[in-house]
């Protein structure tokens, strides 16, 4: 690259950067002059490890990490979901429907619903597995609350190898979602738009943040719907529970391109991220119905 295409590249970096704050303040109703807490650059620092515990920010990892991050998130990422493999289809009882909707193309939201902490293991386990061994470009990227994945150092050292994103507790995080608009046109990425784990079953409303990494990355943005994962790892729970019936749909692609041209608002954002949700309802709906139509065959042939 010359000179003039590099300045005109780092032009374009700062105009998006600046987009991005701009879109994020309004979208969460922050005044524009609102400045982010102090805290150090993030340049050469990796926003995907947090500090421990009560930490803020996420701490630097060093030169080390990051040279053997490539191999060691592989193995790590591939054996664990190798592990998970077995417990959702030969200890559990796991249908996977439409997986040829997602297909293998970067820059590819997989948008859920949420029920357990296990959820973006069954997605990326349903979406990609085996191929991920041979296609490491398939391995999502997963935001990750930090107090549920950054409780301890080796927790942390997992969550940084399964392409986890740090996400603060209370969730208003500018770096977070900087880092997704970063890694997400280079790859595939897993999110939860209720933003928390469903305690009911039922999918929420998504929140407006996710309407903001569409706009500003306008991936393809495949809608899944998950049932029966609370019935493996409630709430509260640490260990797996097995002999259950977990169900995961991928829907085809959300076509939202008559929203791109809308300013970039609060509103829009939620436009969004509505129609994402109205499509998983549907899906989650019609998992429900296969739910109660398989029970009651059991039921019958029991009878």
């Amino acid at each position: 690259m010359d000179p003039e295409e590099a300045g005109l590249e780092s032009a374009f970096c700062r105009a998006s950067e600046n987009r991005l704050i701009a879109g994020y303040y309004a979208i969460m109703g922050m005044p524009t002059n609102a400045s982010l807490e102090k805290q150090p650059s993030q340049s050469g620092r990796d926003s995907r490890t947090p500090e421990p515990k009560s930490g803020r920010h996420a701490p630097r990892r060093g030169k080390l990490f990051h040279l053997l991050w490539p191999v060691t998130s592989y193995v790590v990422t591939n054996v664990t979901v190798t592990l998970l493999w077995l417990v959702f289809f030969v200890f559990n009882r796991t249908v996977v429907i439409g997986r040829r909707n997602v297909g293998e193309e970067r820059n590819t939201l997989l948008l859920s619903n949420h029920q357990s902490m296990l959820d973006s293991f069954l997605v990326g386990l349903g979406a990609f597995y085996p191929q991920s061994w041979l296609k490491p470009q398939l391995i999502p990227w997963n935001p990750a609350a930090a107090e549920n994945f950054y409780k301890n150092p080796l927790l942390a050292w997992l969550a940084d190898n399964w392409k986890c994103i740090w996400v603060r507790e209370g969730r208003r995080d500018l770096h977070a979602l900087h880092r997704m608009i970063q890694v997400l046109p280079r790859g595939v990425m897993t999110l939860f738009p209720e933003g928390t784990r469903s305690r009911d079953g039922a999918v929420g409303p998504g929140r407006p943040g996710t309407g903001l990494l569409i706009l500003a990355t306008r991936p393809r943005v495949i809608p899944v719907a998950i049932d029966g994962m609370r019935a493996v790892l409630p709430i509260g729970r640490y260990l797996p529970r097995i002999f259950k019936r977990i169900n995961v749909s991928f829907g085809p692609p959300v076509d939202y391109t008559d929203l791109l041209a809308m300013p970039r608002t609060r509103e829009t954002a939620q436009a969004v991220i509505d129609r994402v949700m109205a499509a998983i309802r549907v899906q989650h709906a019609e998992l429900r119905r296969r739910r109660r139509r398989d029970v009651a065959a059991v039921d019958e042939a029991r009878g």
